[in-house]
């Protein structure tokens, strides 16, 4: 009785859990086929690096580990060389410019969405700028700041280091950027928000500053990312001041040990700072996405 009555259970339980067991068998066959391809694409490129005619060269001159490491340190006899060294210049003019893009973003985005005729020239001005600095290269910025400015010989403004021209270049350009991406999240906000502030009695400004900033906020914290991902790898241009910062300091490796390895190394850095940035924001963005779908 007691064999009867099991196989009567194990023949209504199948019924109960063969959905489950064919979106498990699914999810497993999909995950075996996803690490095959890519343990099949990830080999065949192995291979075509190793065994190319010219892999043995290639290895030698951009990824020999001797070199690669004695560019990341340096040496005492030659600073000027270390890639580790020229990242901090990186990550400090990143820092600097980040905290002045963001303030100066929001207020160019500020005074774009102003309605008081007072301040009409001031939005003029704004457009004019997110038009100017949108439209030039970060290339020509950095020329016209770091080789212009100099030569008005106004005193203070003239006199600085190449590496402060290269950081006004980037709040310059990179503002004009998060301005706009501040100015379509505070438009992203209902409009029932601001007439609900205002019918409570709340000015303008304080109906920005309590209502739709923090929700605009929100709104615009992946894009802000993606812009400040992008900030991390223009920091590299610096170099075109005669700034030694990390590619600079690769190429001048390469120039004194005729070996490449020193800029991969540095592009190394840039994937190890860029990166875990880029799976942040991947993660902001899903959040969202989810929390707007749970809301609908």
């Amino acid at each position: 009785m007691v064999n009867e009555t099991d196989a009567k259970k194990s023949e209504e339980t199948p019924s109960f859990l063969a959905p489950r067991r064919k979106q498990l068998f699914l999810g497993r066959r999909a995950m075996v086929a996803s690490t095959a391809s890519t343990v099949l694409i990830i080999g065949g490129l192995v291979a075509v690096f190793l065994l190319a005619p010219g892999g043995a060269t290639v290895r030698h001159f951009f990824f020999n580990p001797h070199e690669m490491w004695q560019s990341l340190v340096g040496n005492h006899r030659d600073s000027l060389s270390s890639v580790g060294l020229g990242l901090l210049i990186n990550i400090r003019v990143f820092l600097v410019a980040e905290v002045f893009i963001l303030a100066f973003g929001l207020a160019i985005a500020w005074t774009r969405m102003s309605k008081s005729p007072v301040l009409l020239p001031f939005r003029i001005l704004a457009i004019v700028y997110s038009d100017i600095f949108r439209g030039i290269p970060v290339l020509l910025v950095f020329l016209l700041i770091g080789y212009g400015v100099p030569g008005l010989g106004i005193s203070f403004i003239s006199f600085q280091s190449q590496t402060v021209y290269g950081c006004v270049a980037l709040i310059l350009t990179y503002s004009a950027y998060v301005a706009e991406v501040f100015r379509a999240g505070i438009y992203s906000v209902p409009h029932g928000q601001l007439l609900a502030a205002r019918s409570l009695g709340l000015t303008n400004a304080t109906t920005m500053r309590r209502v739709i900033l923090p929700q605009a906020v929100r709104t615009v914290v992946p894009p802000l990312l993606n812009d400040f991902i992008s900030l991390q790898k223009d920091t590299a241009l610096l170099s075109v001041l005669g700034v030694v910062e990390a590619v600079q300091a690769g190429t001048i490796y390469q120039d004194l040990k005729f070996n490449s390895s020193g800029l991969v190394v540095a592009s190394l850095l840039f994937l190890a700072m860029t990166i875990p940035l880029t799976r942040v924001t991947d993660g902001l963005i899903a959040r969202d996405r989810n929390r707007r779908l749970a809301s609908t």
